[in-house]
């Protein structure tokens, strides 16, 4: 009874915060894509500043509207979803002239109008409302999947990353099509979406072409290893980036393999699932922790840090009927959150912050609700609980809910995405539901990537499980979880308890440290300040400090990081203007040497590299990896490269400094010093350009800043070094859509 009325309360408090978001979201953005919850306004793509390849999922066709449309189903909000899908019929327009992202556009856009279509389909034939209902959104969903058909118009079946809605791909007024790459789960993330409109419409093109290139990216598998790499040219089927892991660019790949065979009944896409499956749990698993390696040599790994997408794999594993390391892995996430608040966008092996952002993401929320139905273990209930009042009490604010900018910090960021309303709530509602509580039955749905409702009855093939009988979500995975593991919380409390205090916060004395599949012995030490004083161990029981790990196994240190600055020496500033950077893992060590200007993208072709030649570049944060970048400004001949962050407001002050990595592979070739900036130092920078168009700078460590002798002496050699090139170049030219690049006067 009591777990019953805690459900109760929870659910209640889950609608009360969804109605904050949504009724936000409406009164203050619709028809915008998005909110802006910190301004209370909508987010309208080309009126606000770029964000890079954030913003390919907008394209200005009410996308938080579209994205939540079954949400309200769900929440039993029928009257709402009756007025919404009437606003989406009404409003909503599809051939507009912009370039979005396919992969986004089909899980949010695509994905909600079927899921909102098969939703209101249920309700006309029950016959309860929604009798004025006649496929409008089925109709609107075959049209928008033939504006992203294009993008399928490659040599090899793997369709290219963007899509004009208007112009398609190749087409001259598209102004895109020149892209070579794509992420394997771009390419690999279509099939259920796909299948169901071809399914629904009678149009087997979709799925066609979703097959098509999903058979491709099987083909293209390392034959040795059975994995698959993260980013995979188009046109010709060759590994761009070799490292492989079930987290970013690779993530959803899978999942729609394992709810391929459910939705559609096929054994084709289970037999490709399985294989891949036992080379994740032969190479990247590592309970509980899942670490990228190299798909040619994937017994090293390539990284010591895992990034939040991966949260979905538990809930992943549950599926499959795989609890032991779906339940050691989710432990591992729910601990790195009870000490970060939220999951980072990264963290590394030793738990500790790498990038510090959380856009709200709902994958460990996911995770959480698969193990609790499949275990009915009320340990899952707390954990929903705490990720409720973690989101009350840290990313609530008046006009929604804001992404956090910075876990360590707690700063905000001004963006609330669709996907917070369409996962995030379904999730944590449905924790805390029975099924009777449902408006339907959710075991006739599977979810998409982004938790659309698409119905199994979908499949053409036979029934999953022969001799299954149990009546639950889980039974439509082979072997079904119910025949394996029986609910029963014991079960998974025995799995969990080894890691309870695996990141060193709470009460433990004893502990084992599993590295790599090995059991190494760990000492437990309290943590002291510089006098020497040591908690005592009545307050270690009552959990008031942190427990540190020491293995008594060789590891890596923590890194420290030293901030660089960037000095402008020229005049009128002469040396007081001091930005405060961060430094790189790669390129030339500037602790050793210092090297002495508006922002490039630097993820295409420099066509001005003759210009940019001798001189250092700017180049904004965002669309590619900053060793791509660096490889690119080098090779055109800079000689350093200024890195700007992209999100709006972020600065040295407020938001701790990083290390910029690679891409995974090696980066010896890059020689360049490299520095970065938040984007308030970075306006700094750049105002000055726009100022005084010859600005001269050095990066260096900043305990080398310079005086008023030094900068003296800097600048004659810059004038002896330069006296006859020009210092800088500056992109002022805005009214174009995309900066311009202007050369400066020559010294």
């Amino acid at each position: 009874m009591l777990i019953l009325y805690i459900s109760f309360c929870y659910r209640d408090q889950i609608v009360e915060m969804f109605d904050h978001a949504y009724g936000s979201y409406m009164k203050y953005a619709y028809p915008a894509d998005e909110l802006m919850p910190l301004s209370c306004r909508g987010r309208v793509r080309g009126l606000e500043p770029n964000r890079g390849d954030i913003d390919d999922s907008l394209g200005k066709f009410s996308l938080t509207l579209v994205d939540t449309l079954d949400t309200l189903v769900v929440l039993n909000k029928l009257d709402e979803f009756e007025d919404a899908v009437r606003r989406t019929l009404r409003d909503v327009r599809l051939d507009n002239d912009v370039v979005v992202s396919v992969f986004e556009t089909n899980i949010r856009v695509l994905g909600g109008l079927l899921g909102a279509h098969v939703m209101a389909d249920m309700l006309r034939q029950r016959g309860e409302r929604m009798q004025w209902y006649r496929d409008e959104l089925l109709h609107m969903a075959k049209e928008l999947g033939h504006r992203l058909l294009p993008a399928f118009n490659t040599t090899s079946g793997l369709p290219y990353p963007r899509v004009n809605l208007r112009y398609g791909v190749l087409n001259p007024l598209s102004r895109t099509g020149t892209e070579s790459d794509t992420c394997t789960a771009c390419a690999g993330t279509m099939i259920l979406e796909f299948a169901a409109l071809s399914r629904l419409s009678g149009e087997a093109v979709f799925e066609v072409h979703a097959r098509k290139a999903l058979d491709v990216l099987w083909e293209k598998r390392q034959r040795g290893s059975d994995l698959v790499g993260t980013v995979i040219n188009i046109h010709n089927g060759d590994w761009v980036r070799r490292d492989s892991g079930v987290g970013a660019g690779i993530d959803s790949y899978y999942e729609y393999l394992m709810k391929a065979y459910i939705l559609l009944g096929d054994n084709v896409y289970l037999e490709r699932f399985n294989t891949h499956y036992s080379a994740i749990m032969k190479y990247i698993s590592q309970p509980p922790l899942l670490l990228n390696v190299h798909m040619h040599n994937p017994t090293v790994s390539v990284r010591s840090w895992m990034d939040s997408l991966l949260a979905f794999f538990p809930g992943l594993q549950v599926l499959r009927g795989d609890l032991k390391p779906a339940i050691e892995t989710h432990e591992m996430l729910y601990q790195v959150t009870k000490q970060h608040k939220f999951l980072p966008e990264a963290f590394t092996t030793e738990f500790r912050v790498h990038w510090g952002q959380h856009p709200l993401r709902p994958e460990f929320a996911e995770s959480t609700y698969y193990l609790y139905k499949a275990t009915g273990d009320p340990y899952y209930l707390r954990v929903g609980q705490s990720i409720v009042e973690k989101l009350n009490a840290h990313a609530r604010v008046p006009c929604g809910f804001a992404a956090v900018q910075d876990v360590r910090t707690g700063t905000h960021e001004d963006r609330m995405d669709s996907f917070f309303l369409a996962e995030m709530f379904k999730y944590l509602y449905l924790l805390f539901s029975e099924k009777n509580q449902l408006h339907f039955d959710i075991d006739e749905y599977i979810f998409t990537t982004e938790a659309h409702l698409l119905p199994v009855s979908l499949s053409t093939s036979q029934p999953p499980c022969r001799g299954n009988n149990t009546e639950d979500l889980f039974t439509y995975s082979c072997p079904s979880t119910q025949t394996l593991f029986p609910n029963n919380p014991s079960f998974a409390k025995t799995i969990r308890d080894s890691y309870k205090y695996l990141t060193g916060v709470g009460r433990a004395f004893h502990a084992i440290l599993l590295l790599a599949g090995q059991h190494y012995p760990v000492s437990l030490m309290l943590l002291c300040n510089s006098f020497h004083q040591c908690l005592s161990f009545n307050e270690a029981h009552e959990g008031v400090y942190r427990v540190k790990l020491v293995a008594e196994v060789t590891q890596t240190p923590e890194e420290e990081v030293v901030p660089l600055i960037v000095q402008l020496i020229s005049p009128p500033y002469l040396g007081r203007m001091v930005l405060t950077a961060g430094p790189a893992k790669f390129g030339m060590d500037l602790i050793k040497q210092e090297h002495g200007t508006s922002p490039y993208t630097a993820c295409g072709p420099i066509e001005n590299a003759q210009e940019l030649r001798g001189h250092i570049a700017l180049a904004l944060r965002g669309d590619c990896m900053f060793a791509a970048k660096a490889r690119r400004l080098q090779e055109a001949g800079a000689i350093g490269v200024i890195f700007i962050d992209h999100r709006e407001g972020s600065n040295s002050a407020e938001t701790p400094l990083f290390q910029m990595v690679g891409d995974g592979g090696s980066t010896a070739d890059i020689t360049i010093p490299l520095v970065f900036l938040f984007s308030q130092e970075g306006a700094l920078l750049t105002s000055a350009l726009e100022d005084h168009s010859n600005v001269d700078v050095l990066m260096l460590p900043k305990e080398r800043q310079l005086g008023k002798r030094g900068v003296q002496t800097a600048r004659r050699q810059l004038l002896n070094t330069w006296r006859r090139s020009c210092a800088v170049f500056l992109w002022t030219d805005c009214s174009l859509g995309s900066p311009a690049l202007i050369p400066g006067q020559c010294l």
